[in-house]
């Protein structure tokens, strides 16, 4: 426990001085806000074994909420974001309370349809710009005084929202909610026979996990200054799916690791063009094949320690 606590805080001090060792703040904005949303996935996939191909929506769909809230009303980017975190945490209670009722390959077909539902929304709807998505949205000042303008302001406030949701989620994963997720996920009938209620368990995974996901998004949409239908696409799903397994599935760090795995790979590995889904393939296969608990999950294994 103490060997991991030095561990985090280490971290969050090497993260505090990053952009001083020559990286790009945006590009270092962007892998918190990818493992941000790596990190709320894996609540739902890691700890409640539930596979969701459709957590674009709630990504993407907080983004657009929060652009267009700027731009078209001048809206604060503090409200911004919190609106596009409560339009995600309702979409996730009318989809986790569709989904949940069924199980496996079903659950997983029936969030990317609800996925693929927002996409065509987002596609069509008036004030989303179409294919063009929402460009130029202005991040304005936080509380009325910080000024979001400055890539390395707005970092240090990614940075914080980003140890403020991997804190919570390790309450969350620890807490007697938390204990009853995991004995779901191990044995879905023991832990009905036990008494518990497993329905409502599910469901409340699933709304926190997409209302953390908006988070990732609207924060995502102030970085790049845009939302667009990348951000509610199938493909955003499937990446964070990979995010999740490469870094360690049921591991509270693995997710991030994943994370700054696939964003680096498709940063560095740009110039190769086309190729670089054949490298990213061919890295992947040899990650499956030599960490089969993820990164992160085979070294904590290893060490025998909590990450």
């Amino acid at each position: 426990m103490r060997t991991t606590l030095v561990l985090y805080v280490l971290l969050v001090l090497l993260a505090v001085c990053l952009p001083w060792l020559g990286l790009y703040p945006v590009f270092l904005m962007r892998l918190l806000c990818f493992a941000m949303f790596a990190c709320a996935y894996n609540l739902l996939l890691g700890f409640g074994r539930m596979l969701s191909f459709g957590h674009a929506a709630f990504f993407g769909f907080s983004a657009y909420v929060t652009s267009w809230l700027v731009t078209a009303h001048g809206a604060g980017p503090a409200t911004a974001v919190l609106c596009g975190l409560l339009v995600a945490a309702l979409l996730g209670a009318v989809f986790g309370g569709l989904a949940i009722r069924r199980r496996g390959i079903y659950f997983a077909m029936i969030t990317l349809a609800l996925g693929q539902l927002v996409y065509f929304v987002c596609l069509e709807a008036p004030f989303t710009g179409g294919e063009n998505g929402l460009q130029g949205v202005p991040r304005g000042r936080l509380l009325g005084f910080l000024p979001l303008k400055s890539d390395l302001v707005l970092y240090y406030v990614v940075l914080a929202v980003f140890v403020a949701v991997f804190l919570f989620i390790r309450r969350v994963v620890h807490s007697p909610f938390g204990q009853v997720l995991k004995a779901i996920r191990e044995n879905e009938p023991r832990a009905t026979s036990l008494g518990y209620e497993i329905n409502r368990y599910k469901l409340l995974a699933f709304v926190l996990s997409a209302t953390l996901a908006g988070l990732a998004g609207s924060m995502k949409s102030l970085v790049f200054q845009l939302a667009s239908l990348t951000d509610v696409h199938w493909t955003m799903s499937g990446d964070v799916v990979l995010m999740t397994l490469l870094g360690g599935l049921g591991t509270v760090f693995g997710p991030v690791v994943g994370a700054f795995l696939v964003i680096a790979m498709q940063n560095y590995l740009a110039p190769f063009g086309q190729w670089v889904l054949v490298i990213q393939g061919a890295i992947f296969v040899a990650c499956v094949l030599t960490f089969r608990r993820g990164v992160i999950g085979e070294l904590a294994h290893r060490l025998r320690i909590r990450l």
